[in-house]
């Protein structure tokens, strides 16, 4: 990596503040030689990460997450003014107090992804959010696709995903992993069939979803006649993948989707945490998007599969959790789990039909 490309990669996970994947120190002095952080807080926090997934640890940074509040000092505001500082006017202080307000409406799916350049966007990718008799530059930003900042333009992270033919190139682990294994454990003898989805997430989407159609079983019962029982529904698997795809933590490096089906079972692995306040047992009646710009394009412009039942790829009603639980639970007799795994995973659990099951 040469030395313009490293210094713009670190100011974009810079802005973004700290995360379980990157650190920020301060770094004080004492005379000439460092006082703070000393060997021990180092220590700590490269075992931390090396017990972890890695991760970046960056010296001399303070956690700029936390300073988009407007700061005080006995009361007024100050700024500086050349070499010295002034006590704020209230139109300045005014002004401040906006743009502070909308730095936290920033979203990290609508900020720009160092590097990228508005001539890496495939045309045929675009065509569905294009207007006629508007320009295109200014369609594309309005609707976060594109972004910019005091010194490059280029692709948003939600354009990276949507606008370009291979994600990964900018976004290492925007990506969903399939693993087929034959037996219920995860182990590389018994792996059947895998797959690596790369390209825009729609189609990502698409392919986990045929994934799972294609490796999953089908039993029959006979009745007065036959009767199909197929592992999984593929409505629900549909809703399960459309979910972790638009609502992944997409600042988190080192984590990918993992869709990996057993014998008995299919797992789901999406990085990150809930969103805000939300809980596993809240996620049957509340709904928090924590990538609005994407989930708002997906539910605009993209169309479902014909197993979803319904028009858009993303409805916004929050029946997505609900619809997964009921009809797993119908097809299967068991009832699908969720839960976190380390914080930084949220694990989907879909249990698999058979014919003993339907009894």
């Amino acid at each position: 990596m040469d030395q313009e490309k490293l210094v713009k990669d670190l100011l974009f996970h810079i802005r973004l503040g700290e995360d379980s994947s990157i650190e920020f120190k301060a770094v004080t002095y004492e005379g000439e030689r460092p006082k703070d952080p000393n060997r021990d807080k180092m220590a700590h926090e490269i075992a931390a990460f090396a017990n972890g997934q890695g991760g970046r640890l960056v010296l001399g940074v303070v956690d700029i997450s936390r300073s988009i509040s407007v700061h005080q000092s006995a009361g007024r505001y100050y700024q500086r003014v050349g070499s010295t500082k002034q006590e704020m006017k209230p139109e300045v202080l005014a002004r401040l107090f906006q743009q502070r307000s909308q730095a936290r409406l920033i979203r990290f799916d609508e900020a720009l992804v160092p590097g990228t350049q508005v001539e890496d966007i495939d045309k045929s990718l675009k065509q569905r959010f294009l207007k006629p008799n508007t320009p295109e530059k200014e369609q594309l930003h309005k609707l976060h696709l594109t972004a910019k900042d005091d010194y490059d333009e280029g692709l948003s992270v939600c354009g990276v995903l949507l606008l370009t033919p291979d994600p990964t190139q900018w976004l290492n682990n925007a990506y969903v992993q399939c693993v087929f294994y034959s037996g219920t454990a995860r182990d590389a003898e018994d792996q059947l069939d895998a797959q690596d989805y790369t390209g825009p997430i729609d189609q990502q989407i698409n392919g986990a979803v045929d994934f799972v159609k294609r490796n999953m079983r089908i039993e029959a019962k006979k009745q007065i006649g036959r009767v199909d029982i197929p592992q999984y529904d593929l409505g629900a698997i549909f809703e399960a993948v459309v979910n972790a795809v638009a609502h992944r933590d997409y600042s988190m490096t080192g984590r990918r989707i993992r869709l990996h089906l057993f014998a008995d079972r299919l797992e789901l692995y999406s990085p990150g945490e809930l969103s805000n306040s939300l809980t596993i047992d809240g996620l049957m009646e509340n709904t928090v998007t924590r990538n609005e710009a994407l989930v708002n394009l997906l539910s605009r412009y993209y169309q479902a599969r014909e197993e979803a039942g319904r028009q858009a790829l993303i409805e916004r009603r929050g029946e997505g959790v609900p619809k997964i639980v009921h009809r797993s639970t119908e097809l299967s007799g068991k009832e699908p789990e969720y839960r976190l795994i380390d914080d930084r995973e949220l694990l989907l659990t879909i249990y698999a039909a058979s014919k003993e099951s339907r009894r």
